[in-house]
């Protein structure tokens, strides 16, 4: 007994009122009726009742018969909810003499034992059981069901879960799956549950569930393609294409996780449980109808929602989307890439062109909306008038020339020269040359204008070249080509006649001349209608 009360003189003094209830209550006799025996009870992990007679924020002091006394750490108490003097706690004996020389008591160690031993009582491994998630642990989560309980991780859940802290506070029901007594450790799985459960849920619902039926459901999951919704035993796929009428960029925009909506069943497959689901099924399609509300020639305002190297996709309304082909957006413009003419979010007005409800295709146009500058060409550039254009393109065959925006010509090479033989109009002109034409043919229907360069001048074939050329007479020129069948002499600029391979003969054949030589020749032949002059040698070729 002196050895109990010792540390408590020393701490409070021999005087004070702590250590006279501590006298008080050791030499007092127990009262039998609330206290057995417990001398048998002292040892280590044993659970006593006793009286608290005295007590602090800091510990208390409990008699537990026999003048018996022990001490309660007073933080074991949770919020401060200390026991007054005077009540009976149950409590741990967790040493039997501790630095103070007094017996050791916990009462939160008592409450977890009996709470262990109540749960080992009344369950078994397979019993199903509820309790609350208090907080994560290395593998997963701690579960109260009157004890602390391991959850792992892999069986929080039969749905993927990217952090389990999201638990923490959730009610579960859980099935015991094993029970260590020896280490008081008890694992609980609420995955099975739910696995067992789904499984008779979703047979339930493929017994059942039919294409067209119009469902609840609860979104689980959400990809880039569509949202995951569980229908009540098995989830079915709402594609994103099925989600809207509109357009839309991902799901997200129309559902989130945990949302619940109504969907549509559009296709069941029992074998391989898949189902098919809908939203926008639930109303009308935009689509029905088109035809008469959007007719061809039609105007309407749209927004720009979409560019692509081809066009730009129109909204008309929610779920109505028309494409305006780039060929479809300038008369006078050449648009190479949409975003020339468009930007994303831009405000336009366009032409119905022409609709297809099947297809559900309605394509636009921007530039019907302006004045067709072929309509009025066959007027403005008659045969015969004189432009000036620029030279936009060159091919093999021609010049293109942009006589007004939105308005080009052809110059072909044998408009070009009514002398020169021309293989290449860049022998003749070069990209950005303004040049001056005649206007020789217009086709409005397949909108091309024919041009030509040689005829701002007399033909010399019909003038000078029969007066200044005629045969027998000599003149010397110069050779510009050596071929197998004869040589090209230039008589004038740009104007060449033929010396056949048999008139140099007598000269050695086309091996006796080369190109930049000097020679007289003599006219044998003039045909202005083929536009050809045929020559011969007059004497030796001259020397260069």
């Amino acid at each position: 007994m002196l050895k109990a009360i010792n540390p408590l003189i020393r701490e409070y003094g021999p005087k004070s009122d702590i250590v006279d209830a501590e006298l008080t209550q050791l030499w007092k006799e127990p009262d039998e009726s609330k206290y057995a025996p417990t001398a048998k009870h002292f040892a280590e992990d044993a659970i006593v009742r006793g009286k608290v007679v005295s007590a602090n924020k800091d510990r208390l002091i409990v008699d537990f018969g026999a003048k018996t006394v022990g001490v309660v750490d007073g933080h074991e108490f949770e919020d401060g909810n200390i026991p007054k003097v005077g009540e009976e706690i149950t409590v741990l004996i967790e040493e039997l003499e501790n630095e103070d020389g007094l017996i050791g008591l916990s009462k939160r160690k008592a409450d977890r034992k009996m709470n262990w031993e109540n749960v080992v009582k009344k369950h078994k491994e397979g019993d199903v059981v509820n309790g609350k998630i208090t907080k994560k642990i290395k593998g997963g989560l701690l579960i109260d069901i009157g004890v602390p309980a391991f959850l792992p991780a892999s069986q929080v859940s039969i749905r993927r879960t990217r952090d389990i802290n999201e638990f923490i506070g959730d009610e579960l029901e859980c099935e015991i799956i094993k029970i260590d007594e020896a280490r008081e450790n008890i694992v609980v799985s609420a995955r099975k549950l739910q696995e067992r459960n789904r499984e008779r849920l979703k047979q339930a619902l493929l017994s059942e569930i039919e294409e067209g039926q119009v469902r609840d459901g609860v979104v689980k999951n959400i990809a880039d393609f569509g949202a995951f919704v569980d229908l009540g035993g098995i989830d079915g796929l709402l594609h994103i294409t099925d989600m809207t009428w509109g357009r839309i960029q991902h799901p997200s925009e129309v559902v989130q996780i945990n949302m619940p909506i109504k969907v549509k069943v559009l296709k069941v497959d029992r074998e391989r449980e898949r189902i098919a689901l809908g939203m926008k099924q639930l109303s009308s399609s935009p689509w029905e109808g088109i035809a008469e509300r959007y007719p061809v020639g039609s105007r309407h305002k749209g927004s720009v929602v979409n560019i692509m190297s081809y066009g730009a996709f129109i909204k008309l309304q929610e779920g109505i989307e028309g494409l305006v082909h780039v060929s479809e957006m300038s008369w006078t413009k050449r648009v190479n890439d949409p975003r020339e003419v468009v930007q994303p979010g831009d405000s336009v007005e366009v032409v119905i062109l022409g609709v297809n409800e099947e297809k559900q295709e309605i394509s636009l146009g921007m530039k019907q909306l302006e004045t067709n500058p072929w309509d009025r060409a066959s007027e403005k550039y008659q045969p015969g008038v004189k432009v000036k254009g620029t030279i936009r393109n060159l091919t093999s065959y021609g010049a293109f020339v942009e006589i007004e925006p939105g308005i080009d010509g052809l110059l072909h090479v044998s408009d070009m020269s009514w002398t020169r033989k021309v293989s290449h109009p860049n022998e003749m002109v070069k990209k950005g040359d303004v040049v001056e034409c005649i206007v020789l043919a217009v086709d409005t229907e397949k909108r091309r204008i024919a041009l030509g360069m040689k005829q701002l001048e007399t033909d010399p074939w019909e003038s000078t070249i029969p007066k200044k050329f005629a045969v027998n007479t000599e003149v010397e020129g110069t050779i510009t080509k050596v071929t197998n069948f004869g040589v090209f002499v230039e008589l004038t600029p740009e104007l060449e006649g033929l010396l056949h391979i048999s008139e140099l003969a007598e000269q050695g054949g086309e091996e006796s001349v080369k190109v930049g030589q000097k020679i007289k020749v003599k006219v044998i032949k003039l045909d202005p209608k083929e536009r050809k002059i045929g020559l011969t040698a007059v004497n030796a070729p001259a020397k260069t």
